[in-house]
Formats: structure tokens, sequence, C-alpha cells
């Protein structure tokens, strides 16, 4: 931290944190050939997540421009609609299409996230500097491009969230999404280092967003779109650093008094446990059967392995208990009445008992209609929801990174199911080769249910070879998403 005087007007050297994401932007050389496939897996499921959230009608009044007329033909497109718009509310529409369902990727440690959120800078940045460059006869950037840039921003916001969290002090987490956007999209937009650290200074005074809209009593809608506000921020703040030559403000987490660190984080510096790398792509997890919040993930799948023992026996159900780790408690552990789409997919004892009841858990199973069940709360008033040490312990250790819940069912006659418990999901590393088949399957269901034909068989033929992928211009590769 720095010992700037606080009566000093002398500008103080940059607070390390901020060059440290500058060096690592600029001078890291991606070598993993995991990290690339990976991110490669990572670019489909996303945009697949958000093709499948075109079925929503409250995401897709988000997605065009933020005032009627405000369009940018030859600006940035936005997947699976026609709307071209400047780089920064195209970041917003893509990061609220990939978040909405809650069923794209996630890191899961002191800190929670998902890291794909920040494709929606990157995909608008890149299409935006692509489509501009064929116009004027430069050199477009191509896919492999956009996944150097995701590695990187999955891992500036994975590596933080390792040790600091923003959750106990009652920040949501879209607060990294900004930063490693902010830091990528500089980048991209031809920022040098000193660039990066004006721009990344300035996603650290925004401060962030209350988390209060993920929890009971406030649960709403604005934890679908807080991601894409979050890519519209970073990408203003990386034209303002190269384009505009904002000042920038190095000590903007460690001033006395009036930076992050002081007013924000209890005046303690960041804690970091490995250097950056490629780890976090390696280790993201996908979520691939179920949308739902990924400290469940595995609850919806001792549920589902329980449907057949209890279809028929809902009525004669005296308990239900679900174990899960500490996060889980605290996040997704809620009792009374769910408002909304948002409050459901939150509640882990919802998400338990819509498969417990009909053997399934989809996008639409969060609606009114389905909500309207009232076997779902009758069976939610039977549970109980206990921390399991065990899986907490395997959640914080770096070489495992468990998400473990068990469910067991216990009847009036006295007697009960098995206790199901599964340490980690279907989209865990630990389960890749099981788990990318069924993630493009998918990405190939989500095209077809939203675009035409002969786009979804043109989307198929370019994604079917990684080397011929990798090469696409990336403006070419946006317009196979555009209708």
């Amino acid at each position: 931290m720095s010992a700037h005087d606080i009566r000093s007007a002398v500008r103080p050297d940059p607070d390390q944190p901020l060059v440290d994401i500058a060096d690592y932007v600029v001078d890291y050389k991606i070598d993993s050939k995991e990290a690339y496939d990976t991110a490669r897996y990572m670019l489909l499921d996303s945009l697949g997540t958000a093709m499948l959230a075109m079925k929503f009608p409250e995401c897709v009044k988000h997605l065009g421009p933020l005032v009627p007329g405000a369009t940018l033909p030859g600006g940035a497109r936005v997947p699976g609609t026609s709307h071209e718009l400047d780089p920064a509310q195209a970041a917003f529409a893509i990061g609220a299409q990939i978040r909405w369902l809650d069923f794209n990727d996630t890191w899961l440690a002191a800190e929670w996230g998902h890291p794909s959120d920040n494709l929606g800078s990157i995909l608008a940045v890149a299409d935006y500097l692509s489509r501009k460059a064929e116009r004027e006869g430069g050199q477009p950037l191509t896919v492999r491009d956009v996944l150097d840039y995701a590695i990187k921003a999955h891992e500036i916001q994975g590596c933080y969230a390792l040790l600091n969290s923003f959750n106990r002090v009652g920040q949501d987490h879209v607060i990294l999404v900004r930063l490693a956007s902010t830091a990528v999209a500089t980048a991209m937009l031809g920022g040098d280092k000193e660039q990066i650290i004006t721009a990344v200074s300035h996603s650290w005074i925004d401060n962030g967003a209350l988390r209060t809209y993920r929890h009971a009593p406030n649960t709403g809608p604005r934890k679908s779109w807080a991601a894409g506000d979050a890519c519209r921020r970073a990408v203003t703040h990386a034209i303002n650093a190269v384009h505009r030559g904002v000042a920038g403000y190095p000590s903007a987490l460690s001033a006395k008094t009036w930076g992050f660190y002081d007013v924000a984080f209890k005046g303690k510096p960041f804690e970091f446990e490995r250097p950056f790398g490629s780890y976090v792509m390696e280790n993201v997890l996908f979520k691939i059967s179920y949308p739902a919040e990924f400290h469940a993930q595995t609850a919806v799948e001792c549920a589902m392995q329980l449907h057949s023992m209890v279809a028929d026996k809902i009525d004669h159900i005296d308990k239900i208990v679900i174990e899960t780790q500490e996060a889980g408690c605290r996040i997704i552990d809620k009792t009374g009445p769910l408002a909304n789409y948002a409050d459901r997919d939150h509640c882990i004892q919802y998400m338990v008992a819509v498969p417990l009841i009909y053997g399934r858990l989809v996008a639409s199973d969060y609606n009114d209609d389905i909500a309207a069940d009232p076997r779902i709360d009758a069976l939610r008033d039977k549970m109980t929801v206990v921390e399991n040490p065990q899986f907490t312990r395997d959640y914080f250790d770096p070489a495992k990174r468990y998400i473990g819940n068990s469910v067991q069912v216990f009847f009036k006659d006295g007697s009960s199911t098995e206790k199901v418990s599964i340490d980690y999901p279907i989209g865990h590393r630990k389960r890749r080769v099981e788990g990318i088949p069924v993630l493009l399957q998918k990405f190939e269901a989500a095209m077809r249910g939203h675009l035409p034909a002969h786009r979804v068989k043109a989307i198929m033929a370019a994604t079917k070879d990684p080397a011929t992928l990798d090469a696409m211009p990336v403006q070419h590769f946006m317009a196979l998403f555009t209708l």
C-alpha cells in the first residue's frame, strides 16, 4: 500500500495491483492449449446461453439502443438480433444476454462470479474494431484474439476472487467484471500500459454495486443485467483512457481515507494466491445441464436422481434435508414467498423441489405458471438446509474446487431414500470428458431454437474445426449470429 501523505499533492506511483494488471494484459503470452480449448468451448457456450435468453421478453427489451434511434450502422452487433450499436451499449446488451438465465460459466472462491460475462465487452469491442478495420483496409481481429482476451479477463476476475471477498462487504461480484473488462478493452483499443493503469484506476473509483438485488427481500432481475452494466462501464473507461486522454488516479486503491481500500474494503489491501497466468480458464466451471445458481448445481443433480423414487409419493414426504457448503447456506437458502424469476433461481429449495416433482429443471420452470404449482412451496416448507463442513473445506481447497451437495427425503411412514451426495457437477474440470459433448449439444439446441436454419448450418460448419474457427475474422464470426 502507498504511504502517501494525505496532505501532500505529490502524485504517488501507481498502486501495484494496477501495474500488475497492465503488465499481464500487455506482456503475458498464453501458451496453454487447455486454456485455448476451454476458452473456445466457453465462447460457444456463452453464445448459446445468449440465444436461450432471447425467449424471454424481459431480456429482449434491454438489447436495443439506450433511446430509440440511437443506433450505429457499421457498429457492434448484438447476437440473435438485427441491432447495430455503439460498442458500449452493445457490451451492455451482450453482457445481459449471456447472464440473463444464470446459465453461463462460473467461478467460485472467496468471491463468486461468472467470468464469461466479460464477453459482453470483448465481443462488442472486437466486432466494432474489426468492422471498422474492414472498411478502412486495416487488419481485423480474429476469433483467436477474442480467446486470448477472454483468457486474460477470466484470469483477472478469477484471481481477484480467490482470496478477496467483495460479498462480505456487501458489494456485488460484477465489480470484477468491470475491472477485467476495463483492462482488456483498453488493450483492444490500442491502449498501452499507462492507459490501462488509468482506465483500471477509474474502474476502482466507480466503487461497486450493492448486491442487495441478489438477496432476500430484494432479489430481482437487475442481477440479470448487472454484468452487462459493468461491461458497458468498462468500455466507457477504455474509450476515455485511449481516445480522450483522461487523467488516471494512481493511488485509487491505497489513498488514505479516500481510496477504495479505506472506503469500501475495511482498510484491507487485496491478497493474491497466485500470479496471473491461465489457471482460471483451465479450471472454470460450466453450467451445462441446469440454469441454476452454481452452488445448487449438484443439489439439482441429486434431486434428479431421487425423482423416480419420490415422484409418486410427494404427498407422503415428511421432510427433506439438504446439505450444502457455507456459501450455499448464505446465498440461496431462502424461505417465504418468491416474488419473481430472479428470486426462484436463487433459492436452493425451489431448485430442488422442481426436479423432485417434475424430473427436470429448465429456464421456464422459474416462470409464474410453474411456480403456481402448490406442491413446490409445500415441499419448500418441508426442507431443512444445513452446512456440511466437508463440503465447505472441499469448496475452498485449490486442488479440488468442489461444490458439494446432498439431498435425502424422509417419508411420513418412517422410511427414507438414500442420501444422494455429489461433490462436483458435470461442468467441473474433473468431468470435462463427460461434460463437453453435453455442452455442445446445449449450444446446437440453443442455436436451432432461435436462429434460421441456414444460419445454424453456417455456425455449425464454422465452429466444427478449431483452427478454422480461430482464424476467422471477428466481424465474419459475429455476422453468423445476426438476424
